[in-house]
């Protein structure tokens, strides 16, 4: 059966081009995901060293410890699905390789037979002689038709060779890049797996550590549990005070076809700041004294870079600024009868009353005993919400 060169050249580039673009976007997918998660283990990096230098939080300490080997393994499970998907390219493009170098032998062995009969071939004038002693015309133009087609099918033979070798080389040369490519990866990989080990031991040391101070791990926790609470209090008497009037006030108006849209983005709200979440929403228990209840957490902790600018949420109205002990500058932001509230704020871009759209600029995150870390919260009338189920 005969090839198509053009038809069989153009098939072929179109599979290479398909599966060069999508193993591209694969990789481009790893990259980016191992991208995020290295520059938030860069952050709490530079946090473990500032709170080392001047926060005696061992909880905290801990915390950013757990969360950079959180994130650590992260990367090095990326690593491994990135060295399989190589592992399996590598496998495809050696498969290839074997099939086309198949397929230039059977073309070249075919080649030779018909250089042979060319060869024996090759005087003109036997080729003329054989022609004309031909006992009639159809005969005659029979033997013309085989020499006119070995000619031809030389011809086509040596075009097909030569399109197979330079796919061979095309593909030789993406197997070399794959190699190399994948070689990196697992250099990376060993290089995670030793950061991972040194922030593990780290990790058994703060635990060491705060089992040796139980008492003022006590003092700490107790602290941050009134910091918590009064925090709490004050912004549930911020909410109330948004949804109703106090006596002989003018009744409150709820911005509802705002508060329908804030809903209807749910789990699409941009993110106030990039940077790993230290702290999640809802009731967690101690690390370590597993049996210690930690204040329930109305909100999210992310850990951030310093001076990182801190951006609304969605369309709104500033409705208050305070201060709160452990929480610096706090920004209340009203969308209907939903909230998004703001803390550890160290200057702020707004005054209350200001309008603010989807990704203004509130204000800068504070740098608070070591710790550079946005706290972030979100409220429908006076029910906390989990931010991250909103967030996208």
């Amino acid at each position: 059966m005969k090839r198509n060169p053009y038809r069989v050249l153009a098939v072929l580039c179109l599979a290479v081009v398909s599966a060069v673009s999508v193993y591209a976007q694969d990789i481009s997918s790893h990259e980016e995901r191992k991208a995020r998660l290295q520059k938030e283990i860069a952050i709490l990096d530079r946090q473990l060293a500032d709170n080392a230098d001047k926060s005696r939080d061992a909880l905290s300490r801990l915390t950013l410890i757990r969360k950079k080997v959180s994130g650590r393994k992260a990367l090095i499970s990326e690593s491994d699905r990135q060295i399989r998907q190589y592992s399996d390219e590598i496998y495809s493009a050696q498969r290839k390789i074997n099939r086309l170098q198949a397929e230039e032998d059977t073309l070249v062995d075919h080649y030779a037979v018909l250089v042979r009969n060319a060869y024996r071939n090759r005087d003109a004038k036997i080729w003329y002689m054989y022609i004309l002693a031909s006992e009639n015309l159809g005969q005659a133009f029979r033997r013309f038709s085989y020499f006119r087609e070995l000619s031809d099918a030389m011809k086509e033979r040596a075009t097909e060779i030569r399109e197979i070798r330079a796919e061979l080389q095309t593909e030789r040369d993406r197997l070399r890049s794959l190699k190399a490519e994948a070689e990196e990866v697992r250099r990376q990989r060993q290089s995670e797996l030793q950061s991972l080990q040194r922030e593990e031991k780290q990790f058994s040391e703060t635990v060491t550590q705060l089992k040796r101070n139980r008492t003022r791990y006590q003092k700490e926790l107790n602290a941050k549990k009134r910091q918590v609470e009064a925090l709490d209090r004050e912004i549930r008497r911020l909410l109330a005070a948004a949804m109703k009037p106090s006596s002989g006030e003018e009744p409150v108006a709820i911005d509802y076809r705002l508060a329908g849209e804030f809903s209807a983005n749910r789990g699409k709200l941009p993110w106030p700041a990039e940077g790993p979440v230290i702290d999640r929403f809802g009731q967690h228990y101690h690390p370590v004294f597993t049996s210690l209840k930690l204040p329930f957490n109305n909100g999210i902790t992310i850990a951030l870079e310093k001076g990182a600018k801190i951006r609304a949420v969605f369309n709104g109205v500033v409705k208050q600024i305070v201060v709160m002990p452990g929480y610096n500058q706090c920004v209340l932001v009203q969308h209907g009868n939903y909230f998004s509230f703001y803390c550890k704020l160290k200057t702020t871009s707004v005054r209350p009353g200001d309008k603010v759209k989807t990704g203004d600029v509130i204000g800068e995150v504070d740098t608070i005993n070591g710790e550079t870390q946005l706290h972030f919260q979100i409220w429908k009338d006076q029910t906390p919400q989990n931010p991250e189920q909103w967030l996208r």
